[in-house]
């Protein structure tokens, strides 16, 4: 099942985890997934990443079409779904919904149940009231929601060091 990454997944490898200063394969193999079928985002995370006039933003412009997936009729039934069991849900205020409908994170689940992707985010479940999260409405609708660190770990991700002459 394919992989769709939330934008804090390549924030966070950015700034902590995989820079592109010291590990460059990380990067490299999330294009080498992505030609392999197996790793995706929306666009409305790319236009994230674009805001960003970094070498993060340098990275998502350079990545070839298709990577950054666009809603299309596919997406409308789940569009609705995510959304009515958002709305519906009493845990949440009238502005954390609010909030969540107008951002990436409502378009990424809506595409993520369309095509039955699995969701890459940063994010954890909590008990607040004050904003909606990834994790819970992916449990809310039946998408399987799981960590980078998962992720890596499923696929076999490897980042070896190269050998050096001495």
């Amino acid at each position: 099942m394919p992989y769709l990454l939330d934008a804090n997944v390549f924030i966070s490898a950015k700034n902590l985890h995989y820079g592109f200063d010291f590990c460059p394969a990380f990067w490299e193999w999330i294009l080498q997934e992505h030609r392999g079928g197996k790793v995706f985002s929306i666009e409305k995370v790319g236009d994230e990443l674009a805001a960003g006039q970094d070498d993060l933003s340098d990275w998502a412009a350079g990545i070839e079409d298709g990577f950054f997936l666009k809603p299309d009729a596919t997406t409308l039934h789940s569009f609705a779904v995510v959304s009515n069991w958002v709305t519906g849900h009493p845990k949440y205020s009238a502005a954390a919904k609010n909030t969540f409908l107008q951002n990436a994170d409502y378009y990424l689940i809506s595409q993520a149940l369309a095509e039955q992707h699995i969701v890459v985010t940063h994010e954890r479940l909590n008990a607040s009231i004050h904003r909606v999260k990834i994790p819970g409405v992916c449990l809310g609708v039946g998408v399987n929601c799981i960590t980078p660190f998962e992720m890596l770990r499923r696929e076999r991700a490897r980042f070896i060091l190269e050998t050096r002459a001495a």
